[in-house]
């Protein structure tokens, strides 16, 4: 297994020396300073392997991830996957073992693809798909959405609860929902609300398999109550996929979503219910892929950014940059220049980035953490 904790310095030294080989194409005006690199996991760690990033920066600094362990192959639900949960408490310089967030057992049985977030009550929800696998979903054998929680930093965590019913089918607290066949949360970056008359409401976002046609719709699942109860939203990106949120400096929510070529995006006005503004990024063109958003300040001005490969292949993991709260994205910093997928990121304490990302070596997955200065 390749934790921190588990590595000699030079073997640290040397593996960051490799990787920084691979830092910014040359040709690539715009770099990201990567200030350390390290392998969190590699394929045959634990005789597994190993997918879905998902990372947040808790509010006493330390930094909680999570991915998926396939047992067997990188296949996605229905296979045999557990989710866990890593942590660091010094920027993310050294990381401890792994602990199970959900356990698999066996085909059909597994639970992958977290997301987290952290209440305003300091407690950590975490949401993963189980079951069944998403396009093949049927009210007779459905993929299932869970929560799990832990309110002592991600040490803990309590036995998974299934929401789906409150999400999709004949139950479904949004009556625009009853008719899906199949629904799962984003992983990677949840969102909590930090200011205005909806401070506090966390939110994650579901893609929804329709019934009459092969396609996917977005909605928001969110909770006022620390994820005791939950809400959907109106439907909010017709034809979508994985999908983000952010929150702007006006009180405003962006939803960003995963599309092949220009990428999708949509707007609400009133915390997430309803939403508007369908649209798509001419200047985020890319691999249909997943990663995050983040809100940070430079020389007092917010900027948005966003992580993901700035090809039509999965490589060159970058990060997009809106000054002008996610209108245009004309900024591409590279990460690195390899193939490269999924990817999640958070703002650490000390005003440094971390980025916890999939590199694809000879098509086989490793996740690694990134300390990026922008």
């Amino acid at each position: 297994m390749h934790i921190t904790l588990q590595r000699s310095s030079i073997f640290r030294i040397g593996l960051l020396l490799v990787f920084l080989c691979l830092v910014c194409d040359p040709s690539t005006a715009q770099r990201c300073d990567v200030l350390s690199a390290t392998r969190l996991f590699a394929p045959g760690d634990e005789g597994c392997f190993w997918r879905i990033p998902a990372i947040i920066c808790l509010d006493d600094g330390s930094l909680l991830a999570t991915c998926d362990r396939r047992k067997y192959s990188e296949n996605d639900l229905p296979a045999d996957i557990d989710v866990v949960a890593i942590r660091s408490t010094d920027n993310g310089a050294t990381w401890s073992a792994p602990v199970t967030v959900a356990q698999g057992h066996g085909a059909g049985c597994g639970y992958g693809d977290a997301a987290l977030v952290q209440c305003a009550n300091g407690d950590i929800v975490s949401t993963f798909a189980g079951g069944g696998g998403f396009w093949n979903s049927s009210q007779s054998n459905p993929i299932r959405t869970y929560v799990s929680r832990s309110g002592d930093g991600g040490i803990t965590w309590s036995t998974p609860i299934d929401i789906t019913p409150y999400i999709w089918g004949n139950s479904a607290v949004n009556p625009q929902c009853r008719s899906y066949r199949g629904s799962f949360n984003a992983s990677g970056n949840g969102l909590c609300l930090r200011r205005g008359q909806h401070k506090g409401r966390i939110m994650f976002v579901a893609a929804m398999c329709r019934s009459d046609v092969w396609q996917a719709d977005n909605y928001v699942v969110f909770s006022d109550d620390n994820g005791n109860s939950w809400q959907v939203s109106e439907r909010a990106f017709e034809g979508g996929d994985e999908a983000k949120l952010i929150e702007l400096d006006d009180e405003r929510l962006l939803m960003s979503v995963r599309q092949t070529g220009a990428r999708g995006y949509a707007v609400s006005d009133d915390g997430g219910v309803t939403w508007h503004s369908q649209g798509h990024w001419d200047d985020i063109k890319t691999n249909a892929c997943n990663g995050d958003m983040l809100s940070v300040k430079q020389a007092g001005v917010s900027l948005l950014l966003h992580s993901l490969p700035n090809s039509m292949e999965r490589e060159n993991v970058s990060l997009f940059v809106s000054r002008d709260g996610g209108v245009t994205w004309p900024e591409k910093h590279l990460v690195f220049s390899a193939p490269s997928a999924y990817s999640s990121m958070t703002l650490l304490k000390n005003g440094s980035i971390g980025l916890f990302v999939e590199k694809l070596v000879e098509g086989k997955t490793e996740l690694w953490f990134l300390n990026l200065k922008f």
